[in-house]
């Protein structure tokens, strides 16, 4: 179980981006990665072509490594730590290790 989910909210505890928060757009689980919207982001430049006359220069965003990132517990308001819970019927749910709020 990832303490990552698609859709979270995150936010970058290390590198040039440290403190900024985002969204998870894609979980890479293969390379240990994570897509942030708006973050790490590199730039990549496009050949002419019929599409496009003139070439360009695109921001894309790039992979960050999973440990660089951690959830944003929605009652804390803050990165946090993730627990896990198993309940009764045998599902596990992520809880905040600070407030106890699961999400």
């Amino acid at each position: 179980m990832f303490r990552v989910k698609r859709d979270d909210q995150v936010v970058v505890i290390s590198g040039k981006d440290r403190g900024k928060r985002g969204k998870v757009r894609r979980v890479l689980p293969a390379d240990g990665r994570v897509v942030v919207e708006g973050l790490n982001l590199v730039k990549k430049s496009m050949r002419r072509s019929e599409s496009n006359p003139q070439g360009a220069i695109l921001s894309k965003e790039s992979p960050l490594p999973l440990d660089r990132v951690i959830p944003i517990c929605p009652r804390c308001n803050r990165g946090v730590r993730i627990g896990s819970k198993q309940l009764e019927d045998g599902s596990k749910l992520r809880v905040c290790r600070r407030c106890g709020e699961s999400f």
